[in-house]
């Protein structure tokens, strides 16, 4: 019988809690309006919740719902000002998930 010299929780190129992060992140990044505003808040800092809905063609309370989303699970963080509230990337590093779906050559 050959022994193995690596078994094959050896050959995994990343560790399980990167992998449990990401699935977390992914999750709850995966919508396409979800998307946009990090796209949108990639190129301005912040930015009000009128405005995305405006940039998006949106209703408000949809938008709000992703954004109240994204902010509880640590991605986004607010600011508000009198009535308005206005958000921006809390993970920045986020934006190379951008990088990656615009170079994606997938055949789906």
């Amino acid at each position: 019988m050959e022994v193995l010299e690596n078994s094959p929780k050896e050959r995994f190129q990343v560790s399980k809690q990167k992998m449990e992060k990401a699935a977390y992140i992914l999750k709850t990044v995966a919508h396409p309006i979800r998307l946009a505003i990090i796209d949108l808040l990639s190129q301005e800092e912040q930015m009000g919740v009128n405005d995305i809905c405006k940039i998006l063609d949106c209703e408000q309370s949809l938008v709000s719902h992703h954004l109240i989303n994204m902010k509880l699970r640590g991605i986004l963080k607010s600011q508000k000002d009198g009535l308005n509230v206005y958000y921006e990337l809390k993970e920045k590093e986020i934006t190379k998930l951008l990088a990656c779906i615009e170079n994606c050559d997938c055949n789906m």
